[in-house]
């Protein structure tokens, strides 16, 4: 039996350990310093599974998902969304009127600027969020705090100074797993997610036409992006994502229609939606 690991990238506390530990919690949480370790974690079989950030509902798409996704020869099987919620964390004795720097990864200083300016104090950019705890517990500096998940004062033994500390209720991370077999939801099973890229042929109105047939056959597109591939400015490979299954008819129409004006269609997934989505509509 192989033994079931699934990869993240960060270090342990990171809000990607967090989503795993939620739905993967008899596996073992494989930290990645990188993105492509984690694909390579994947693809070399060294883990099973992957827990990668797709996107975030302030800072927009993961840039680097979307770069390695199309050639990495793995496969979306779910997806779950993560209320993002950030601690202040200090040493042991800290206070907030002791601490003048905080650590985190710049998205994270920039998603808690209120209690940053509230306090005065000087940010430090981390490579991750999980990390700065980890750098200031190595350093044992009561001025020196970190923005990070709650999960990490627990792991790195740090006191807890502000929860909840995030400037907007509504950050929320989407997270999609990865697998090296294309594992599909069944049809009629639910709400279901297909996730697939394309090239447009270079013809005039290429992409207004291919996607034509999603409009006519009533599928809802959630997701639309385009990439420049190989170094050229003109944008033809693009990401959508749609609600339903390949196997429904109207999807079974839209992406016939949409093989005429494309030079080939790759599905990434075929997945369920996370009920999050039912919720926010």
């Amino acid at each position: 039996m192989t033994s079931r690991r699934i990869a993240y990238q960060g270090e342990p506390g990171a809000n990607s350990h967090i989503v795993a530990k939620q739905h993967y919690p008899d596996w073992e949480s494989v930290p990645c310093a990188s993105f492509e370790d984690v694909f390579a974690a994947v693809t070399g079989g060294d883990a099973e599974l992957a827990m990668i950030p797709i996107d975030n509902s302030i800072a927009g798409r993961v840039a680097d998902i979307h770069h390695f996704l199309p050639t990495s020869g793995l496969h979306i099987i779910a997806e779950h969304f993560l209320r993002i919620q950030f601690s202040l964390l200090g040493v042991r004795g800290a206070t907030l009127e002791t601490i003048r720097t905080v650590h985190s990864h710049v998205h994270a200083l920039g998603q808690c600027r209120k209690i940053i300016k509230q306090h005065g104090l000087t940010t430090v950019i981390s490579g991750d969020t999980a990390g700065a705890a980890r750098e200031i517990a190595d350093a044992g500096d009561p001025s020196q705090a970190a923005i990070s998940p709650p999960l990490a004062a627990e792991i790195y033994g740090l006191d807890v100074l502000a929860t909840d500390i995030e400037d907007e209720e509504h950050n929320t991370t989407r997270f999609v797993v990865l697998s090296r077999e294309p594992l599909q939801a069944a049809a009629g099973n639910g709400p279901t997610v297909t996730s697939f890229v394309f090239n447009v042929r270079n013809l005039p109105a290429a992409l207004y036409k291919a996607l034509g047939g999603f409009a006519t056959n009533g599928v809802n597109m959630t997701k639309l992006e385009s990439y420049m591939v190989g170094g050229e400015f003109a944008a033809t490979q693009f990401l959508a994502e749609v609600d339903g299954h390949p196997h429904d008819a109207p999807l079974a129409r839209a992406l016939e229609e949409l093989a005429f004006f494309t030079t080939d269609v790759t599905i990434l997934g075929v997945y369920p939606a996370d009920p999050f989505r039912s919720r926010t509509h």
